[in-house]
């Protein structure tokens, strides 16, 4: 990681020639690779699955529902803290479904109202008791693939390095509940493949990149705190001025 900076000095075979497979330069910094190398090479999605995802509205899950759909799923539910956003979801990405964390009723029973015939793949980016919930609603032989854990990363007092969670084991054995956490780092092929199929999709019109750009460096550490507070619907790109 080379920080924040304008310009950096590194060796040139440490940079990637980008070419001309996404319509725009920018969407190379879509965060897509990940829950497509999770859908496809952990959870193993298949025609008619039922597939939740957390954290839905961020800039993993606002591209891993419709990823989710575009690669055979039946319904797509995913889950957010916000109502606004929640429509969105629905209306602009087509999730059939969205939960509203940190409403009255418990988590748990509003996932089950979502997905009452259950879920087969959770593409988890939260944890928590999201995650808890999750093996609850799981249908036999569910999938689990997690990408991240920011209900450790982003809680008070925490260093992000530790998102403990308590979940039913017990469920997950009779369940034969799969859970693999997904690392890009173990999986060096589905970069290139990712960037060719978000590149077709976006080219047809079949997938959108929800992002929004904030001009200047100087304004980086305004659009870090704004994507740690949720303000932003998707990505939040920090764009340097020309």
């Amino acid at each position: 990681m080379l920080g924040w900076r304008e310009y950096a000095l590194v060796a040139a075979a440490g940079c990637t020639p980008l070419g001309d497979a996404l319509p725009d330069p920018v969407a190379h910094l879509a965060q897509g690779s990940a829950p497509y190398g999770a859908l496809t090479r952990l959870a193993a999605i298949r025609p008619g699955d039922s597939v939740l995802v957390t954290g839905a509205a961020g800039a993993v899950g606002t591209l891993a529902g419709q990823t989710a759909r575009l690669l055979g799923a039946g319904r797509v539910i995913g889950t957010t803290g916000s109502p606004d956003k929640a429509e969105r979801l629905v209306a602009e990405l087509g999730y059939d479904a969205v939960v509203l964390r940190g409403a009255a009723r418990p988590f748990a029973e509003r996932l089950a109202g979502a997905a009452p015939g259950g879920i087969d793949v959770l593409l988890d980016t939260v944890g928590g008791e999201q995650l808890a919930a999750a093996v609850g609603a799981a249908r036999q032989g569910a999938r689990f693939a997690p990408v991240g854990a920011l209900s450790g990363q982003l809680a008070a007092g925490r260093a992000g390095g530790s998102a403990p969670v308590e979940i039913d084991a017990f469920r997950l054995v009779v369940k034969g509940i799969s859970l693999r956490g997904y690392s890009g780092a173990d999986h060096p092929d589905v970069e290139e493949e990712w960037t060719g199929r978000f590149g077709a999709w976006l080219r047809a019109g079949d997938i959108r990149f929800p992002h929004v750009r904030i001009p200047g460096i100087d304004s980086a550490p305004r659009a870090l705190q704004e994507l740690v507070e949720g303000r932003h619907f998707g990505a939040v790109v920090v764009e340097l001025r020309g």
